[in-house]
């Protein structure tokens, strides 16, 4: 699989642990999406920008993804900074989603 492909894939509802993803397929899929890394039972990057105006920019951005798969990441932003976090609560950990959702985001055009 390619981030390309990983990126045009769609959500789909998940429940039960056995969507989880071992550890394995894990490593293999983050292996796509530099930046991005395993925080516990989730997966988070952090983003840096100009500005606040930017920064807001690429919040919405991921919040407009996050409406269209009905997937929905953590979000801390300050001024220049953007923190990102994904964790499917219904399986209780990782699931295929969440990289799905990392690699759209890091298909967005940034400045």
């Amino acid at each position: 699989m390619t981030r390309e492909e990983l990126a045009q894939g769609q959500c789909v509802p998940l429940s039960g642990a056995g969507h989880r993803l071992d550890a394995a397929r894990l490593d293999a899929l983050l292996a796509l999406l530099p930046g991005w890394a395993r925080d516990g039972e989730a997966i988070a990057r952090s983003f840096d920008f100009a500005g606040y105006e930017e920064t807001l920019a690429f919040v919405n951005a991921v919040a407009r993804i996050a409406q269209e798969q009905d997937h929905h990441p953590d979000i801390a932003f300050g001024y220049s900074r953007c923190r990102i976090a994904y964790s499917t609560h219904s399986v209780g950990g990782i699931s295929l989603n969440d990289l799905i959702c990392a690699a759209k985001i890091e298909a967005l055009p940034r400045p």
